[in-house]
């Protein structure tokens, strides 16, 4: 599937409303494909709401799902639903993560199934139902972190709570290819969005500036077009793990 044949395709964005997520949903509504946003909660709405506005404002097609994903009936639902209003799924992708930067010593057990439910369990399950609902020959992507290369401290749940997601893909990859289903996995690097600075101080900031070889963050325009590859063109990758950052981290 090139680029060009993105027309009439069915892709859901888990995480589709902003950052990423939404320039994912915008750019593969610009190509002709029908894109189903998942949000997570109301916080997110307007972002949305913008999101569909501008794919309906361009002449595209999509619609909104709200749910918390940790809770894997929604995730059916959500598929069940894609499904349902447009007939079947072609490319599923999800964008789905959250970050936490705390010593390991200061880690809640709270704070520690947070982190694994929504960065492992939700990947875990998106794939599992991505399988199921997947046309043959569709295309499953997660997005992970270039942390999963990295030798540092304070990301052990986010970092930890990633890096399942790669056995994840390679496996269903394994078990899913009879059917021309390819699944990849990218890890940008620290990415120039409001997720990152939340965490972050000015000195840190300044680190991961400076820390790619290429130097400075990680742009999501050079994040998409990765993704929109591997789940078009590129489909002949599976089962990896792409690292995308400038040369922040590598293996």
């Amino acid at each position: 599937m090139s680029k060009n044949d993105l027309k009439g395709k069915v892709v859901l964005v888990a995480g589709g409303a902003k950052n990423l997520g939404g320039l994912l949903s915008r750019d593969f509504a610009a190509k002709g494909a029908r894109v189903s946003i998942h949000y997570n909660s109301d916080s997110t709405k307007a972002d949305a709401e913008k999101t569909l506005s501008d794919i309906q404002s361009a002449g595209g097609e999509a619609f909104l799902f709200q749910a918390d994903l940790t809770k894997v009936e929604n995730i059916k639902k959500l598929f069940e639903e894609t499904k349902s209003q447009f007939g079947g799924i072609d490319i599923a992708v999800n964008t789905v993560g959250m970050v936490l930067k705390k010593p390991f010593l200061e880690t809640t057990e709270e704070e520690y199934d947070t982190m694994f439910n929504i960065n492992s369990k939700v990947a875990y399950f998106f794939i599992q139902e991505a399988g199921k609902y997947l046309n043959d020959h569709g295309k499953i992507c997660t997005i992970v972190t270039s942390l999963l290369a990295a030798y540092t401290g304070l990301y052990s749940t986010y970092a930890g709570a990633k890096a399942p997601v790669e056995h994840f893909t390679r496996m269903a990859s394994k078990e899913f290819g009879n059917r021309g289903i390819s699944v990849t996995a990218v890890a940008p690097g620290p990415m120039d969005t409001p997720f990152f600075y939340g965490q972050e101080g000015e000195d840190a900031v300044a680190y991961h500036k400076s820390a790619s070889a290429l130097g400075g963050l990680t742009d999501i325009k050079d994040i998409a077009p990765l993704v929109e590859f591997l789940v078009t063109d590129g489909w002949w990758i599976t089962g990896q793990t792409i690292f995308a950052n400038g040369g922040y981290t590598t293996r």
